[in-house]
């Protein structure tokens, strides 16, 4: 999944990409009907401008179909420009 869901982020030229699996932490949660449980941080000019709310939709309209394929249950979204990033670094 890591690999799928960095192709889809391309688009977005991605300086720093980080991917964790914790769908281990969510075996039996009631409401998991498939799909695995991400954690992603991005970091891209392209967030520049940009607020939380549209970075978060952003990223998730390049991964639609993942969610619509029920591949993705839940992810968890850091997403930053570089100078977010690299100030708090």
């Amino acid at each position: 999944m890591r690999h799928q869901i960095a192709s889809r982020l391309a688009p977005l030229a991605p300086d720093v990409y980080e991917f964790a699996d914790e769908s281990h932490l969510h075996i039996g949660h009631a409401g998991s009907k498939g799909g695995g449980h991400y954690a992603i941080l991005i970091v891209s000019n392209a967030f520049d401008g940009m607020n939380r709310v549209a970075r978060q939709r952003q990223v998730q309209t390049l991964l639609e179909d993942l969610f619509s394929s029920k591949q993705i249950h839940a992810l968890s979204i850091s997403a930053q420009t570089p100078d977010e990033y690299f100030q708090a670094a």
